[in-house]
């Protein structure tokens, strides 16, 4: 009998008391036996107080990191994925709190793994344009960025700065994670184009992307400038085999 896999899924959180107890749920809701690993940045809303009730009713499929505040979705993420590997899950899953990430989709993405995908990606731009209540300036400014991050680094990956992602163990084992240098939305680039340089198979998988429809949007326009700059000082960096 084939072993079952376990899966990972970590979401960042900063005042997200309006979303978090639904996301986790609507997770938990799903067949395939995901936990949840929540990644607070010191939330003064009281993010981190709902999570620790929450667990009273899911004690071995949630769990929390506190941080003392606001230190970048991609310090989270790499904390997430270091505490993973250390209980050797088998594949972990970036996702968002908002439902812009529609947890049905979680386990399409880790049959993308599973069926020979070294890393999947929920991806917006994989075929046309899935996104729902964007205004267009900010369609364009997203869309744009992953055209310029495929000419910049010479990839095929139409969504590089996706933030729905399951990474198979053995991707996450091969990446010097401490090595990673962005911090924000460009830490989503650097970890494909890490992945891609070190020959790793990257399938991308269609989802919708649905706006917010609660809480606040953390995007600035500094997130925007590492990315832009950040690509180019990728394009020319070293990475080991």
């Amino acid at each position: 009998m084939q072993r079952k896999r376990s899966k990972l899924v970590i979401i960042p959180t900063y005042n997200e008391i309006e979303n978090i107890e639904a996301i986790s749920r609507a997770v938990f809701a799903l067949e395939d036996g995901f936990h949840i690993l929540v990644i607070d940045d010191g939330s003064p809303d009281g993010t981190a107080a709902a999570v620790k009730t929450l667990q009273e009713s899911f004690p071995e499929r949630l769990f929390l990191i506190e941080r003392s505040g606001k230190l970048g979705l991609g310090t989270a993420y790499i904390t997430g994925f270091k505490w993973a590997l250390e209980r050797n899950y088998d594949y972990i899953i970036e996702m968002d709190a908002d439902f812009s990430h529609d947890p049905k989709d979680l386990p399409l993405l880790v049959k993308a793994c599973e069926e020979g995908a070294d890393l999947s990606i929920g991806s917006r731009y994989a075929d046309g344009v899935s996104v729902v209540n964007w205004p267009i300036g900010r369609i364009l400014m997203s869309y744009g960025a992953s055209v310029y991050v495929r000419s910049v680094l010479r990839t095929k990956i139409k969504d590089s700065t996706a933030g729905y992602v399951c990474w198979s163990n053995k991707v996450l084992s091969a990446i010097n994670l401490d090595n990673v240098k962005m911090k924000g939305y460009g830490f989503q680039i650097e970890m494909k184009y890490t992945a891609f340089r070190k020959g790793f198979k990257i399938k991308e998988v269609p989802v919708v992307f649905v706006n917010r429809k609660a809480g606040t949007s953390k995007m600035s326009g500094s997130i925007f400038g590492e990315a832009f700059w950040g690509v180019i000082g990728l394009r020319f960096r070293k990475f080991d085999k």
